[in-house]
């Protein structure tokens, strides 16, 4: 009968989301990668799971405080099945880990005896699999974690039967979080050598450290992080998922993502090439996002170049969106080019000839991209802002 599970990885509960200004904001961000652990309770149900594997990074890190520890070890009890976790680099294992405080190892047994923390490289036969985890008991593993692993899947001991499932947190060839060169594979942190575990002896490879999801190998897959974390990194990049994952001895396993995530982090860019394109950056902000972005990051790029008026009602779209975002990142390359009708209002003042004189001044100074013409374009806007 095939085996169903769901694999997870790199909730880093307690991240500190240190760029977010405002305490409120930062607040829900960490609670919202508690609630995709709790969400997992009803994906087990639905999905028929019979365990659930945490390919590493359980914390952010291994000196989580209490509040956090408590609150992962009942949302982990919430989930019913067994939960089968390794230490992964931000939470590794060893002498003085996490896994070893008393408050720690309190909290799990009253609150998670479904709980299994696997800091031994060895193998572990539940019911229905034999896994083989490979946890990192330092952050930075000069060799391959899971290099134990290829002397031990033939062992006679173990049930032929069985799916085999390797859990297992780090990088590949060319492909990782922590590093992805190439040319330097031997000596990259946590490197996981994926061609000395494809063959016949092991049906799923069940990864951590990628925080997007991606299948990279036949067998070998990266779940992410079941709570989007950071703005998109390229082609590929997918996470906010968990994986279930149906799986029978010696078959090619069945591999369907379950989307856990409960905020949105996107990007855009915007280049203004006259002020009646202001109109058309409101529509695509609301195209975009929606007009509450209560559930929204943004990192946004914008450029090109406004004349004064249109500049400074672009601060105040922008300030309003700063507010209703959970996180505005803003890249602000949009340069103030006085309209004709803007310029002539302030050089030709009749009745000041003061006034036209110092703005003339200014008009001839505001064209380049130096610090003189930049000073020269803000003095300008700030006159029309005291005469308008």
């Amino acid at each position: 009968m095939p085996l169903t599970f769901l694999h997870t990885a790199d909730w880093q509960l307690g991240k500190p989301f240190s760029s977010v200004r405002d305490d409120g904001k930062r607040h829900r961000l960490q609670q919202e990668r508690l609630h995709a652990v709790q969400r997992l309770a009803g994906l087990v149900q639905e999905a028929g799971a019979a365990f659930v594997l945490v390919a590493g990074d359980v914390f952010d890190s291994p000196q989580a405080t209490k509040a956090t520890v408590s609150a992962a070890c009942a949302a982990i009890g919430s989930i019913g099945v067994p939960v089968l976790v390794i230490p992964g680099n931000h939470d590794h294992g060893g002498a003085g880990s996490i896994w070893e405080q008393e408050f720690f190892k309190r909290e799990w047994q009253q609150l998670a005896p479904n709980l299994q923390v696997l800091t031994s490289p060895s193998p572990v036969v539940m019911q229905g699999a034999v896994i083989f985890p490979a946890p990192l008991l330092r952050r930075h593993e000069p060799g391959d974690p899971t290099a134990w692993i290829r002397s031990a899947i033939d062992d006679p001991a173990l049930p032929a039967g069985l799916p085999r499932i390797v859990l297992a947190h780090g990088t590949i060839q060319g492909f990782g979080s922590s590093q992805d060169d190439e040319d330097e594979v031997a000596s990259v942190a946590n490197w996981i050598d994926l061609t000395r575990l494809a063959d016949d002896g092991i049906d799923y490879i069940a990864l951590g450290d990628w925080h997007g999801t991606k299948q990279v190998g036949p067998r070998a897959w990266y779940s992410g992080t079941p709570e989007i974390d950071r703005f998109p990194k390229g082609v590929g990049n997918d996470p906010g998922h968990v994986l279930r994952v149906t799986l029978s001895r010696g078959a090619t396993p069945q591999v369907e993502t379950l989307r856990t995530t409960g905020f949105s982090w996107k990007a855009m860019d915007f280049r203004f090439g006259e002020d009646g394109d202001l109109d058309r950056f409101v529509a695509a902000l609301d195209e975009e996002i929606g007009t509450r972005g209560d559930a929204h990051l943004l990192s946004l790029l914008v450029e090109g170049s406004l004349g004064i008026a249109a500049a400074s009602r672009l601060e105040e779209i922008l300030e309003s969106w700063d507010s209703r975002l959970v996180r505005l990142k803003l890249d602000n390359r949009v340069t103030v080019a006085p309209s004709a009708g803007e310029i002539g209002e302030l050089t030709q003042r009749v009745s000041d000839p003061l006034i036209a004189n110092v703005a003339a001044q200014l008009v001839a100074r505001m064209d380049g991209d130096d610090e003189d013409a930049a000073i020269a374009r803000l003095a300008l806007r700030e006159l029309h802002a005291a005469l308008s």
